[in-house]
């Protein structure tokens, strides 16, 4: 099975933009990926789409995603294994000390 460092070693390889871009072209491409991700769905809630007819067009939307959040990480030096293993690691801590609900980083 793919893991992330994998993936993110693999999507980068297919990256055509300019140097020059490096990180600013990888997140303004997932805030725009991220916003198809909720067009989708956005559409889905105004046209009554059901969940299995939309389903493969957010899969692949959402692989967008991964691919920019994959650049922009390894334009910025960060694994998006560490990436993925740090969140885990923080959102298990929030949940042991009961702060899953609630607002601002430092729960």
């Amino acid at each position: 099975m793919l893991n992330l460092y994998e993936y993110q070693l693999k999507a980068v390889k297919t990256a055509v933009y300019p140097k020059k871009y490096n990180i600013s072209y990888p997140a303004l491409g997932l805030a725009e990926e991220a916003g198809e991700v909720a067009g989708k769905i956005a559409k889905m809630m105004r046209d009554d789409i059901q969940l299995a007819d939309q389903k493969q067009k957010i899969e692949a939307e959402m692989g967008d995603v991964l691919w920019m959040l994959a650049a922009l990480a390894y334009d910025c030096g960060i694994s998006l294994q560490n990436v993925a293993e740090k969140n885990l690691e923080k959102l298990a801590a929030r949940q042991e000390a009961g702060t899953l609900h609630g607002e601002g980083d430092n729960r």
